[in-house]
């Protein structure tokens, strides 16, 4: 037998190196953001880019919760995306598993077409989207967010969906259909629980996109009492200064929902897609 090789420690260390760079690099505006928020107007500006503020102050966060509108903008947001996140999951998560599992006329033709839907610019059918949306009554209401943002986000999460469905075997359901069980049975019992990663990626997709989208949250409402987070930063920005210090609060406030999100269905994301199933 041979001997086993020691790993080359110049290897293991240039390796935890390059991971430490690439922590630091992406946490940085994190903290930068969280740095902001914690200093104290007068110190913004006058201590330029140090690294740790002078003085530290909590004043910016209880401004930004108790004296603005964002608790309003934040309950906003949230209803928007976990709106947008269900409803999406939900139908692409049909129609993927009709795109894994079924042979109909013009399948391609109707892949074809989501996939086109994905190449146009938001900048080019903003207007027609505003146009419906008011015929429709629709503008200045939570409810237009949710079905537009539901509507563009369908066709990535459907291929995502179906690319999951693709790796359960049919076998799986074929068994449990000669076993008794009704196609819809065999879904809700066998294929739905191996799915759970990748509904939990779908949610996890279409709810941060939802949480940080400004165009359309710009465009279709204009009523302080509607409008989202993303939007709801805007009011920060004067005609002649901008409040960082607030600003950079309310950011920090934002992250909040999305890393409980994550935290809420990452055990679903690390599962892995058979699991659990019978072997033979």
């Amino acid at each position: 037998m041979s001997a086993v090789r020691n790993p080359n420690p110049a290897l293991i260390v240039g390796k935890y190196a390059a991971l430490a760079f690439y922590l630091i690099f992406a946490l940085f505006p994190l903290y930068w953001l969280l740095k902001i928020g914690l200093t104290p107007d007068a110190l913004i500006y006058s201590e330029g880019t140090r690294l740790f503020p002078s003085e530290i102050t909590f004043s910016n966060f209880t401004t930004v919760i108790f004296q603005t509108d964002f608790v309003a903008y934040f309950r906003n947001s949230l209803v928007v995306s976990l709106g947008a996140a269900f409803f999406t999951t939900l139908f692409a998560a049909g129609a993927g598993y009709a795109f894994s599992r079924f042979v109909f006329a013009g399948k391609r033709i109707i892949i074809a077409l989501m996939l086109v839907t994905q190449m146009f610019p938001l900048l080019m059918i903003i207007a027609p989207i505003y146009k419906i949306v008011a015929d429709l009554g629709l503008l200045n209401s939570l409810i237009s967010l949710i079905v537009v943002y539901t509507a563009f986000n369908i066709p990535f999460a459907t291929f995502l969906m179906q690319s999951f469905f693709d790796g359960i075997p049919k076998d799986l359901e074929d068994a449990a259909m000669m076993d008794g069980c009704s196609r819809f049975q065999a879904l809700c019992k066998v294929v739905f629980p191996l799915t759970l990663p990748g509904l939990g990626a779908t949610l996890g997709f279409v709810f941060t996109a939802a949480w940080s989208e400004l165009l359309f949250a710009l465009m279709l409402i204009s009523k302080n009492d509607a409008m989202t987070f993303p939007v709801g930063l805007l009011t920060f920005v004067s005609k002649f200064s901008v409040d960082w210090g607030q600003m950079m609060a309310a950011g920090v406030l934002a992250l909040i929902p999305s890393c409980l999100f994550f935290i809420f269905i990452q055990r679903y994301l690390v599962q892995g897609l058979t699991s659990g199933a019978v072997k033979g």
